[in-house]
């Protein structure tokens, strides 16, 4: 299919104009409609085949293309779902052609959550699919190398642009101190000084030296950091909106968000929690005016785009199920009004919602003045512009299909999981692995497993067994909700059972991914071998089990005792509980 740029005579259409008096060109001609449209940055679906959804979707995505294109001039959309390099690209192209029929002709600016390693939650990030997979960040941090940062999202930038995705709703820097969390697998770790090191790398890796054509703008969240949620609990659900801070370590977690703001990061994400306690106003950081005015702009001097987290305004049906605005603090207030005290806040967008009514009729009545808008579109508009999607939104088809997924991306990413790999126990020398001993493996791909050593289905029969688990959680019988695994780290009684009857029965690698710090100390104790893995594959948990490759990773955050301990301990202070199983930084050679 060929496309061709739109080229007029209006200045805002010439690219050797600058970009700020583009912007003002075309601010001027924008109706308020229009105006409203930029202000909403909300989700979309498409087809397999790469073709627009239109009617819409009963889970995640309820709205269609075409309306809110042409008829809302919404033009700031986050891809839900995975799918093929190829059909991505020609959505793309499809929607940015969609874009160019509009009064102005404004293009669309894509996004996207994670989507490089091993996490599948609709809410918050996609399994890598087609993209090279590597580890979570998690694994990054575990090898605390700002370098290998860079290359990894360097990496994700070139994969990005082939499809055409100019914003990433990355990367998380929040700190893991509260070990129950559930959003840890995303960040950096609990180290804050770390943590600011490798923003820096992996903004410069997504945006270059300067934001410019070949950038993916960075979406920094979650603004002041997420990681003090009280009991762990996630804030997209009201149970878990309070964020605390009993320890008195509010401004460690603001460490990397000033690194990120140093780095020169294009854009920033508040978090839906509510601070309790503080001299805060107890509101939702998206509409809380002494956070994201008075501190990210006027304290911290940020003047890029704040986009709120998605939902602050309109309660919303997610598989079927009714869940409040989580505009915390303010539940009790019109949706208009919730919207006005979120640019009262000083953000710019509002993430997941389309409601452009209520921005209309916030301006018609006189509570929010048409300027205030434009200070926000001023914003908005200038990075379509310095990202080049006003002279050419469109991108090679064939060109996305070699680009992502490419050997040499995919090598990186696999040989970046083996890296990361977190060697905590190794009894009496058990690893490496020689020669092809008999295997008893659990929640490993067999077919994988047998080029390593011969297969038995009975754990007394073998020489070795391999078991891979996932860090515990408690299951919520919201549908949305089971997506955030929060709650216990610890095993039952019942789950234990088996596990530690293998680990009495055969010498035992267990692995062990920790998407949150799991409390394991009978297993700990028991396995011949403990591995901490943070997305890698049973083929690179084997090629380092057998020596074919080093296992180089710290732990990121520490393993807890027991969930006395948990319970016990500061959410706001990293590695704050008492006697850990393992320390922050545990991790051997083999």
């Amino acid at each position: 299919m060929h496309f061709t740029v739109r080229n007029e005579s209006h200045p805002y259409q010439n690219p050797d104009l600058p970009a700020d008096a583009r912007v003002e060109d075309l601010l001027g001609r924008m109706t308020l409609a229009e105006k409203a449209g930029q202000l909403f940055h909300t989700m979309l679906a498409m087809h397999p085949d790469g073709t627009t959804v239109e009617q819409g979707d009963a889970g995640m995505v309820p709205l269609a293309t075409t309306p809110l294109l042409q008829s809302q001039y919404l033009t700031h959309f986050n891809l839900m779902g995975t799918y093929e390099p190829q059909a991505m690209a020609r959505w793309n192209n499809t929607v940015q052609a969609m874009a160019t029929e509009t009064r102005l002709g404004i293009p669309v600016t894509l996004s996207t959550d994670p989507r490089h390693a091993f996490t599948d939650n609709v809410g918050a990030s996609f399994n890598a699919g087609a993209f090279s997979a590597w580890p979570e960040p998690l694994g990054l941090a575990a090898l605390r190398d700002p370098q290998l940062v860079y290359e990894f999202a360097d990496t994700v930038r070139r994969e990005y642009l082939a499809v055409g995705f100019r914003v990433a709703l990355h990367p998380q820097i929040d700190l893991a101190s509260e070990p129950r969390w559930s959003r840890q697998s995303g960040t950096f770790g609990s180290d804050a000084a770390l943590t600011s090191k490798l923003v820096r790398a992996y903004i410069r890796g997504l945006q270059g030296d300067a934001l410019g054509k070949r950038s993916v703008s960075a979406m920094v969240k979650h603004f002041p950091g997420g990681g003090p949620q009280k009991d762990g609990e996630d804030p997209h659900f009201a149970h878990g909106k309070e964020q605390i801070y009993p320890g008195g370590m509010r401004d460690l977690h603001l460490e990397p968000f000033k690194a990120a703001i140093a780095a020169g990061c294009a854009q920033m994400m508040p978090y839906y929690g509510q601070p309790i306690g503080t001299d805060w106003e107890e509101v939702g950081f998206g509409a809380n005016k002494g956070v994201v005015q008075g501190l990210l702009r006027d304290k911290l001097g940020f003047d890029g785009i704040v986009c709120t987290d998605w939902g602050l305004i309109t309660d919303a049906e997610i598989f079927g199920e009714m869940h409040p605005a989580r505009a915390w603090g303010l539940e009790s207030l019109p949706e208009a009004e919730k919207a006005a005290r979120v640019l009262d806040a000083g953000c710019d967008q509002f993430g997941g919602e389309s409601r452009t009514d209520l921005i209309i009729e916030l301006v018609e009545s006189g509570r929010i003045p048409e300027s205030r808008l434009d200070q926000s579109l001023r914003r908005i508009l200038r990075e379509k512009f310095v990202l080049g999607l006003f002279d050419d939104p469109y991108v090679d088809e064939d060109r996305a299909a070699e680009t992502v997924g490419r050997a040499d991306f995919t090598e990186a990413g696999a040989r970046t999981q083996r890296r990361s790999l977190t060697l905590l126990k190794n009894a009496d020398g058990a690893l490496p692995v020689t020669g092809r001993p008999t295997l008893y493996v659990e929640n490993l791909d067999h077919e994988v497993a047998g080029a390593y050593g011969q297969l038995t289905d009975s754990p007394e029969t073998a020489d070795l067994a391999v078991l891979r688990l996932r860090t515990p959680y408690e299951p919520r019988p919201n549908k949305f909700e089971s997506f955030f695994h929060s709650g216990t780290l610890a095993f039952t009684d019942e789950e234990l059972k088996p596990i530690l009857a293998l680990l009495d029965t055969v010498p035992t690698v267990v692995c062990i991914n920790l998407e949150r710090a799991a409390v394991i100390p009978e297993i700990a104790e028991r396995a011949a071998v403990l591995i901490a893995d943070y997305g890698a594959s049973d083929a690179v948990l084997l090629d380092v089990m057998y020596g074919r490759a080093r296992p180089e990773g710290r732990l990121p955050f520490e393993l807890p005792r027991s969930m006395e301990a948990v319970e016990a301990s500061r959410p706001d202070v990293p590695n704050d509980t008492e006697n850990p199983l393992f320390p922050h930084g545990a991790g051997m050679a083999f």
